[in-house]
């Protein structure tokens, strides 16, 4: 209570009220200071006051009856569950709210974030290093954005893998509400975190203070796609300043898009083209676990890769299998190929024929359907 009455004081912001718990000790002491004591320790008159009045504790009941009702726990900053890496940057958060599984934060965990009109191929890439690096043991956090934040998130829990979800708004509130059912789903098998409290909107200027808790949290972050001034930029910068690890994904030099990870590299960001990238660039201690316990399930299921040109040859698609490979043949996994198209250059095969045997891929999980009657080859 006296943690949520804290933070729930308008007018301190989390650098002063974390200077009054460094003056005070805890938050009860804080409460017991009188107005004089607080403003000279550096808070502002006004919340020198409310602080002294108590006022903010009926804010902090109404706080606490809005986590009964959707589930989550407040995390104070001493709280032993509270993530190390975040509790060492510089202006970490003085409580998080939580919802889902508490103890994916004492996990080991990398961010993957990027632009949210994001193109086929950064769709494509995170998925494939969302799945890979969340197999490999890692749990991947994001912000729930569209375009790349969604990929990533749901490439985690597709893989059976641990996610993370930092919003910029209360966990009670879905943004964007078309991830209402992903949201759902997070709250069940991953988690939901943010610093802001329950029922507060998603303010524009929340999403860049959001960024210094994912950064913050992670081991590192990848850049997948993104401007070279957009919110994967700034996380990307937070992540320097913190002293994390740093990775992108390159780009087509021509596409708007790439500026942000391609300049990253230029200045010395570690280029991503597969898992592996990633993982040796981790703490020796931090390797040996997740090799011991990850790469070997990685290397068993890696005979999907390895042997791609024979499992093509025997795939078991019944009685379309020679169209299926065909349609399979002319797809592309960064590229989206129109219907039209298919149909134009697979001649020799009716319309009806090659519209079962692209529903038998995509059933098969080999082909994706994107709007617009547009498919592409599953990376």
């Amino acid at each position: 209570m006296h943690w949520l009455a804290l933070i729930l004081v308008c007018g301190l912001g989390a650098r002063r009220t974390g200077r009054l718990i460094e003056k005070f000790r805890t938050p009860q002491e804080v409460f017991r200071a009188s107005a004089n004591d607080l403003a000279a320790a550096g808070a502002p008159g006004s919340a020198a006051q409310s602080i002294a009045s108590g006022c903010t504790f009926e804010d902090a009941v109404i706080q606490q009856q809005k986590m009964r009702e959707a589930g989550a726990v407040a995390i104070p900053l001493t709280d032993p569950r509270y993530p190390q890496p975040l509790r060492e940057i510089f202006d970490p958060p003085l409580v998080l709210f939580a919802r889902g599984r508490v103890e994916l934060l004492g996990t080991l965990t990398l961010a993957i974030v990027g632009t949210r009109r994001a193109s086929t191929y950064g769709v494509a890439v995170t998925e494939r290093l969302s799945a890979d690096l969340s197999r490999a043991g890692l749990t991947i956090a994001s912000g729930m954005a569209r375009g790349i934040d969604t990929a990533a998130h749901r490439a985690a829990l597709a893989a059976g893998g641990n996610t993370v979800a930092v919003f910029g708004c209360g966990v009670d509130v879905v943004y964007p509400a078309e991830n209402r059912r992903l949201a759902a789903e997070l709250a069940v098998k991953g988690l939901l975190l943010s610093e802001f409290p329950m029922g507060s909107p998603a303010h524009p200027q929340n999403f860049p203070i959001r960024n210094r808790v994912i950064s913050g949290m992670s081991k590192g972050v990848i850049v997948v796609e993104g401007g070279q001034y957009s919110g994967s930029s700034i996380t990307a910068k937070l992540a320097m300043e913190q002293g994390r690890e740093l990775f992108a994904v390159p780009g087509n030099i021509t596409n708007k898009l790439s500026w942000g990870p391609n300049l990253l590299i230029k200045q010395g960001a570690k280029l991503v083209q597969d898992w592996n990238d990633v993982i040796e660039e981790l703490p020796a201690e931090d390797r040996r676990t997740l090799i011991r316990e990850g790469q070997s399930r990685i290397l068993a299921e890696g005979g999907q890769a390895a042997g791609e040109a024979a499992s093509q040859a025997a795939l078991p698609f019944g009685p379309n299998s020679e169209i299926a490979r065909a349609a399979l043949g002319r797809l592309q996994a960064d590229t989206p190929t129109h219907i039209d198209k298919l149909l134009e250059t697979l001649e020799n095969y009716s319309s009806s024929e090659i519209i079962a045997a692209l529903f038998e891929l995509e059933m098969l999980g080999l082909v994706r359907q994107l709007p617009g009657r547009n498919f592409v080859k599953v990376w």
